[in-house]
């Protein structure tokens, strides 16, 4: 790896130095191809996994811990910052640059009376999910591998620490800001200094002055809508919507007891911390929304006011626009109506309003249904539009609710001129395969009883390619069984 250093040699005061501790007995549990192309890297190799779990130290690398603050499930916690996680810098790739950051790594100033390690079944966790998200088209933070070891650990019971590989296009969140911002006691210099490093790094299309700034919060709006819309649109459930958890990019970042919906609830919990659901699958929407505004206070001596709420303001709208474009893809409504070779603002207005009133029935149907999410979406490659039968049909129990939903559905649809061009379409869009908790677990077992990770790779391998059918696989994309129905994570490191 050749590393640079911007953040370190640019932004003294904003983290401290500190240099992981080893693990021992170091050994590959996890290896992403597809990650590690992202930094230049090709197979991995003995010497690399001695300076990745901090038994060598990196050539390049400087070690360090970030400093930041953040709103945890809704109250301010002054200081935060790093507590398990230490950068090595800016891996230099063939397409930019990606912070590479040990997570696991041991203890740092941010580490509150924590012992700084990952368990090995919260890193495997990161690990897959990470590398499941881009597969999806969801914008993420990446995992270029994960490192099991025999080093101890304590929680509710002995366990094994490991260390997830991170790589992030930048690790800057939401919370840095609001450091910042309250920790200076008004002086804004610090905070006008990340602001202008974050455009200088990540926006350079952007100039570093109040024009730039007002455009610069516009977009940090925008890529976050756009996030969010993907995470409904796919049924993923952070878990854990803290400030400090929030990318400045717009990335999926910091992942705890996430999980992907199984059977469609609106108001799941993942997180067995979140005992308000404050967090909730159909609340991130909200939740975003409300954590850009706390964004926005800490941005509020260098960002005039108007200028915040005019961006605020354009949230809801970006992210109804993402999340109805993604799901017309999935069920193959046309962008426009199909009556017509032009429509008016005020017809889309209302075709938008139409479009998200049938997404919305399907979902209910759904729930109601107790019906699984993805394999649901999956189905409607399967649909030929212009047939009364339709095979999602077979699942319901409420017919005459389904039966009104279809017939309003066919024709939203219209015709379709090639029936398998129009469902190959629906399948590169509504995956077959996802990372279903208690996958995730079940590989983690054969890890902790026999320190067997073929399940983890399998798994991984099957992830990497959500959206084909890998008739050999098969058993993955079934719904769980009873004892892996809705599982609840808990935010343990």
């Amino acid at each position: 790896m050749h590393f640079k250093q911007d953040f370190f040699e640019q932004l003294d005061g904003f983290y401290s130095q500190v240099y992981p501790l080893p693990i021992s007995n170091p050994h590959w549990l996890g290896w992403s191809d597809d990650a590690a192309k992202l930094i230049g890297l090709q197979k991995p190799n003995n010497e690399l996994l001695m300076q990745l779990s901090a038994n060598y130290a990196a050539p390049g690398a400087s070690y360090y811990a970030q400093v930041y603050s953040g709103h945890q499930f809704g109250g301010y916690t002054p200081r935060l910052g790093d507590g398990r996680s230490i950068i090595l810098g800016e891996a230099i790739g063939p397409n930019g640059a990606w912070d590479v950051a040990l997570k696991g790594g041991g203890p740092t100033p941010y580490s509150r009376q924590g012992d700084g390690r990952a368990v090995m079944r919260s890193a495997v966790r990161e690990f897959l999910v990470s590398e499941a998200l881009a597969a999806l088209n969801v914008p993420t933070s990446r995992a270029l591998a994960v490192i099991g070891s025999d080093l101890p650990v304590w929680r509710e019971s002995q366990e094994t620490a490991a260390i997830t590989v991170r790589l992030a296009k930048s690790h800057i969140r939401f919370g840095h800001f609001e450091y910042f911002f309250q920790s200076e006691s008004g002086d804004a210099g610090k905070l006008t200094q990340l602001v202008n490093f974050t455009i200088q790094q990540h926006f350079t299309h952007l100039s570093a002055d109040a024009a730039g700034y007002k455009q610069w919060f516009y977009e940090v709006v925008q890529s976050t809508a756009k996030m969010i819309a993907h995470w409904q649109s796919i049924g993923f459930a952070h878990g854990v919507m803290n400030t400090d958890n929030m990318s400045i990019l717009g990335d999926t970042f910091d992942f705890g007891p996430f999980a992907f919906l199984d059977t469609f609830k609106e108001n799941f919990i993942c997180n067995h911390s979140d005992h308000e659901g404050r967090y909730a699958f159909g609340q991130q929407p909200g939740v975003g929304l409300w954590n850009l505004k706390r964004l926005a206070q800490a941005l509020s001596p260098i960002i005039d006011a108007d200028d915040l709420i005019a961006a605020l303001n354009t949230y809801q709208t970006e992210l109804v626009n993402q999340y109805l474009s993604l799901m017309r893809a999935k069920l193959g409504l046309p962008q426009a109506s199909i009556n017509s070779n032009t429509c008016t603002q005020a017809a889309q207005a209302e075709l938008d309003q139409q479009d998200l009133q049938l997404v919305g029935q399907l979902t209910v149907l759904l729930e109601a249904n107790q019906l699984d999410y993805t394999n649901s979406l999956r189905r409607v490659g399967q649909i030929d539009p212009s047939s009364s039968y339709c095979t999602l049909r077979d699942d319901m129990v409420d017919l005459a609710g389904f039966d009104t939903w279809y017939q309003a559905y066919q024709k939203r649809v219209g015709e379709v001129a090639d029936v398998n061009a129009w469902q190959g379409e629906r399948n590169s869009v509504n995956p077959k395969y996802i990372l279903r908790n208690y996958l995730a677990q079940e590989a983690i077992i054969d890890i902790e009883e026999s320190g067997d990770n073929s399940k983890l790779l399998q798994l991984q391998q099957l992830l990497s390619r959500p959206f084909d059918e890998q008739p050999e696989m098969e058993d993955f994309a079934k719904r769980p069984p009873e004892w892996g129905q809705g599982l609840i994570m808990s935010c343990s490191s």
